[in-house]
């Protein structure tokens, strides 16, 4: 699976780019990200969660941050240390300047069996209420 979600945000680069560039804050803002605690340099356990009714799924990944150009691009990519084979995770982050602020541009890939088509209905839902609250965030 691909995903890819744009956003036009009124803040300059440098203050969007300090909000995608840290996973440890992607919790105050999107919501499917349960909680991002450092572990490393450039490593963190991330815990996502989606609910769908009365049934919730988890999923506890081993992220790194394998490229940062800041202020426009932020690479991160599962890397577990426990010698098993793991669906592939990638989160990809550019941010670009225009004439009302910025634009982010996430994609996000995932080769795992996670998602299915209901999830993935909750998961658009969470990233168009995640665009608001990084919105409120950063203005």
């Amino acid at each position: 699976m691909e995903l890819a979600v744009t956003a036009e945000l009124p803040c300059p680069p440098d203050r969007l780019f300090a909000e995608v560039d840290d996973l440890a804050g992607y919790p105050r803002w999107m919501g499917l990200v349960h909680a991002a605690e450092p572990r490393e340099t450039d490593v963190w356990l991330v815990e996502l969660r989606a609910r769908v009714g009365p049934f919730a799924r988890s999923k506890r990944l081993r992220m790194r941050r394998v490229d940062l150009t800041a202020p426009s691009h932020v690479r991160f990519e599962r890397q577990e240390n426990d010698g098993r084979r793991h669906g592939e995770w990638v989160l990809d982050v550019v941010v670009e300047a225009i004439e009302s602020g910025s634009r982010l541009v996430m994609t996000l890939t995932y080769s795992g069996r996670l998602w299915s088509s209901v999830v993935e209905r909750v998961l658009n839902d969470e990233i168009e209420a995640s665009k608001v609250r990084l919105r409120d965030l950063v203005a």
